[in-house]
């Protein structure tokens, strides 16, 4: 290792390759609760929420603006009148007791195989951000390059139990052909799960090609790989693309968030019960829309939940109502036996400041509590979602493995030997150089790496570097030990050859860079 002129160290070759060998990036498994979950509601109030969402499926209806999606419903037994279904709720419990309530995903690394569902949770990053912070903490549009380094990040963050798909919208390429670069990137660098572009039918379909290229139609039809994310129009309404995504995924029995979009008083009522009660309704049409189309095909209760500021309009993060909401979701899916998804890490602050730390934290507490199973939004989201920080990216990642810490609960395996401990130190000793402390300190108390807990002389001493430049120097150097999970040859070959026939059959007539 060199200095330079600035004193600055240079890592030579051989000391990078020591970094990488010794830098754990084992991801860690998926997280099995055990603590208890909170749930604020009685078994009367959930049975209420029930019965009020029941009674606007059978009397308010949901819009279904597809074609296809009104005639599938007549054919299960609906009353479909114009675009507006009325579900009863015999239809709607016999459809969604099909949904699988736990399932594996599969990776294209067994390792990184995930059981999901009941009591196991899995942590994804935040996706669809026009914008990023970057590693010079410069707020600018997003590239395929910029992509390609977070879902990098994904890969060595053990906290990460996905690389997610669009984590920023690379900008650098056409509008039309962007789903494939990014699944072709979610793919290559990375052998973790992922998401699948639900931008357009057409897009899902060529999400489900590339899959059945990586990992074979037939295991497809057997086995979740991918996740796809279908959002409501609230209120009551799913859209002609929206639908045909869901259909694409559920055709090869590929998982589909049922996302309804609340924007709580805007459009959903002013009221976190009766908010609930509507999102209930909308999530449950799309779950039960899964098994007309496939029956049997995993599906998860999704939402994305934010409270709207009556002063601006403003969507907000980190609300109590918002916590609560998400526990209450909570039970309501249990109450129905299904896997639920939530969103979790999100702020409104435009830098990585305490707003930003305080809303994640608030988040990330209620949705840990609250057994959500698809935990999606886990790291880099800031600013309403309008930028990924890649300094957040690795704090957030960080949380996340100390939430996972927390949420698995006591650990009573070395109980007897610590008493033990207890006997041989006795009163006025310390237990700094017992055996059992030095055999247990390191994975005994989780130590935050990109927290400073020194004294202020110390810190002062290190350069007084604060949180947000702590987190930047992690990310260079993660980035700098990358090392590339590599794909199979042949389907790394067939890969490409698939995105450049679509390339050329898709027009590529989007302007590039444009604002968001």
């Amino acid at each position: 290792m060199s200095v330079d002129a600035v004193g600055r160290t240079r890592r030579g070759r051989g000391a990078r390759k020591a970094i990488r060998q010794s830098r754990d990036i084992t991801m860690l498994p998926a997280l099995k609760h055990g603590l208890p979950l909170v749930e604020p509601m009685t078994a009367e109030q959930v049975a209420r929420i029930d019965d009020a969402s029941m009674g606007i499926l059978e009397d308010v209806g949901v819009m279904f603006r597809d074609p296809i999606a009104l005639a599938d419903w007549k054919r299960a037994g609906a009353d479909v009148r114009g675009e507006t279904v009325h579900l009863d709720r015999g239809l709607v419990r016999a459809l969604i007791a099909s949904i699988p309530s736990r399932f594996t995903y599969v990776a294209r690394n067994p390792a990184n195989n995930l059981p999901f569902g009941e009591d196991h949770s899995i942590f994804v990053p935040m996706t669809g951000a026009p914008y990023l912070r970057d590693v010079d903490d410069a707020r600018r549009n997003p590239t395929l390059r910029d992509l390609a380094d977070f879902h990098k990040l994904s890969h060595m963050l053990p906290a990460m139990h996905s690389t997610a798909h669009h984590i920023v919208e690379p900008y650098d390429h056409p509008i039309s052909q962007r789903h494939l670069r990014i699944t072709y990137s979610s793919m290559k660098y990375s052998d973790k799960t992922f998401m699948g572009m639900t931008t357009s039918p057409k897009n899902a379909e060529d999400v489900m090609e590339m899959c059945a290229i990586l990992f074979g139609k037939e295991f497809m039809l057997q086995n979740p790989v991918v996740t796809g994310n279908c959002n409501g129009n609230s209120p009551l309404v799913w859209d002609e693309t929206m639908l045909g995504a869901m259909r694409a995924f559920a055709r090869y029995r590929q998982p589909v968030l049922c996302s309804p979009f609340v924007l709580g008083g805007a459009n959903t009522p002013a009221g976190v019960a009766p908010s609930v009660a509507q999102l209930n309704a909308e999530a449950l049409s799309a779950l039960a829309y899964t098994q007309v189309i496939q029956k049997g095909t995993p599906a998860i209760y999704g939402h994305y939940l934010s409270t709207v500021s009556m002063k601006s309009g403003a969507p907000m993060a980190g609300t109590p109502e918002i916590s609560l909401m998400n526990m209450m979701i909570g039970q309501m899916a249990r109450y129905y036996d299904v896997p639920w998804r939530t969103s979790n890490t999100l702020g409104g602050a435009k830098t990585f400041d305490a707003q930003a730390g305080y809303e994640s934290a608030a988040t990330m507490m209620a949705v840990l509590m609250s057994g959500a199973n698809y935990i999606w939004h886990s790291a880099g989201w800031n600013e309403a979602g309008m930028h990924c920080s890649m300094a957040k990216f690795v704090v957030d990642a960080e949380q996340c493995a100390m939430g996972h810490r927390m949420m698995s609960g006591v650990n009573w395996d070395d109980f007897d030997e610590a008493l033990q401990a207890v006997r041989d130190v006795g009163p006025g000793g310390h237990y700094l150089g017992h055996p059992h402390t030095l055999e247990n300190f390191q994975r005994a108390f989780f130590m935050p790496e990109l927290f400073d807990n020194n004294a202020i002389e110390q810190w002062q001493a290190d350069g007084a570097v604060e949180i947000n430049e702590r987190a930047l120097t992690r990310v260079r150097d993660l980035l700098n030990d990358y090392e590339e999970p590599r794909l199979d040859a042949g389907v790394d070959e067939a890969l490409r050859d698939y995105i450049a026939r679509r390339e050329r059959e898709i027009p590529a007539a989007d302007a590039l860079n444009q604002d968001h």
